[in-house]
């Protein structure tokens, strides 16, 4: 499938900021499943700074703003072809062991009630169809509802309140699959919207899973599936905050609001 994606990202200053410094991971992943076609990534006023692929496989770019400056846009538009791997992900290649996603955060912290949903799980004798298990079963716990959760919510937090977002689908999933001895991260991509009435905004997240017989697979609770063609992966992280496309500091003490708008399409 042939997708294009066009994402505005605007951070507007209550009163101007000396300086600001960013960096993005917003650069398609490299693996069997998608292809870069054209892509660009630009900053109002910005100067680019180092670049590098860190450990993970994703790439790094930084940034910076010299100010007085009231706003900032960052915009991402490209075009990639992407094929449906039934989320396996195929030929991407990183240096970091997967026991490491083995590690906690705030974000994945389990509790009493999120481990329950392991109950049952046969994870020794097939892996690939407890962590299915599990997806289907964070999916239950917490329905999806847009707005009903923050960016700092915790899983427990999204499974006490019973509702949340894709990033609570994640994170849930990751915490529980972590407790079990799964090796589980966080993927920040995009997702094609479409008219099935599915849940989901075009700015997307997502958690993948290592099974030894295949590698890192990915599962969306969100919309019950593993990612397809109608993704595309930019890269991964411990949790929400580690994988973030955008990251940054500000210095002056201007207020930052932020406004964000996100166009994924097709041409087939």
């Amino acid at each position: 499938m042939l997708l294009t994606v066009d994402h505005v990202t605007r951070y507007i200053y209550d009163q101007p900021v000396r300086a600001v410094v960013q960096s993005h991971r917003l650069t398609p992943s490299v693996f069997e499943g998608q292809r870069t076609l054209r892509w660009e990534v630009t900053v109002s006023d910005g100067m680019r700074g180092g670049t590098f692929k860190d450990g993970a496989g994703d790439w790094i770019e930084g940034w910076s703003v010299q100010g007085p400056v009231s706003e900032i846009t960052v915009r991402v538009q490209g075009e990639v072809e992407t094929r449906d791997l039934a989320g396996v992900l195929k030929g991407h290649r990183e240096v970091i062991s997967p026991e490491a996603y083995l590690r906690k955060t705030i974000a994945t912290e389990v509790d009493t009630e999120l481990a329950k949903l392991a109950v049952g799980l046969a994870t020794d004798e097939n892996p690939l169809s407890a962590a299915h298990e599990l997806s289907s079963r964070i999916a239950e716990a917490i329905e999806y509802t847009a707005g009903s959760t923050t960016s700092s919510t915790t899983a427990a937090e999204a499974m006490a309140l019973g509702r949340g977002v894709c990033q609570d689908h994640a994170h849930a999933l990751i915490a529980v699959a972590r407790h079990i001895g799964m090796p589980a991260r966080y993927v920040s991509g995009y997702l094609l919207a479409d008219n099935e009435g599915k849940k989901h905004e075009a700015a997307h997240a997502w958690a993948e899973i290592y099974i030894s017989s295949l590698g890192w697979v990915g599962f969306d609770p969100s919309n019950s599936c593993c990612p397809d063609d109608r993704y595309i992966r930019l890269g991964s992280g411990f949790d929400a905050q580690d994988a973030a496309p955008i990251r940054g500091t500000t210095r002056g003490p201007g207020e930052e609001s932020l406004a964000v708008i996100v166009s994924v399409q097709t041409q087939q």
